[in-house]
């Protein structure tokens, strides 16, 4: 499995892989199809871990990290930014090496688990008083008061 932006990039990333993992190169093979996939329940927040290698400026590292996303692309590109952001790293210089959907107990870093917790509850800041449908108006002369009663 290949994530990139598109299929140009992929097959470019999979002949590159197979370069070195296979030897095997363009001349002497032929892709058949080039398929996106797409995640079963895209609308359930998961657990994804990635291990990758990526180079930076001095050497090669190895890494695992983990993201909250309702897919995998998602994580994907989540884990892309945060190595530019973090750690400098182009994109062609990363690696994905595996990626799997995390259990809540398998999950290792602190961030993560955080957001377990089942009686977790968030504040509502901005909540509006609804106003009787004669009384609305589009303008009018004070500020509304958006704290909630």
């Amino acid at each position: 499995r290949l994530f990139a932006k598109n299929t140009v990039l992929a097959k470019s990333r999979f002949w590159y892989f197979m370069k070195k993992l296979n030897k095997a190169k363009k001349s002497g093979g032929e892709l058949l199809a080039v398929n996106e996939l797409f995640d079963k329940g895209p609308t359930k927040v998961k657990n994804y871990g990635i291990w990758l290698r990526y180079e930076s400026r001095t050497n090669t590292h190895n890494m695992y990290k983990e993201f909250r996303d309702v897919t995998i692309n998602g994580a994907v590109s989540q884990m892309y930014s945060e190595m530019a952001g973090r750690h400098r790293a182009h994109p062609n210089t990363i690696q994905i090496i595996n990626t799997a959907t995390l259990m809540a107990s398998e999950c290792k870093r602190e961030h993560m688990t955080e957001m377990h917790d089942s009686k977790m509850k968030y504040p509502i800041i901005r909540k509006m008083p609804l106003v009787v449908k004669k009384l609305r108006s589009t303008f009018t002369a004070k500020r509304p008061t958006t704290f909630a009663r």
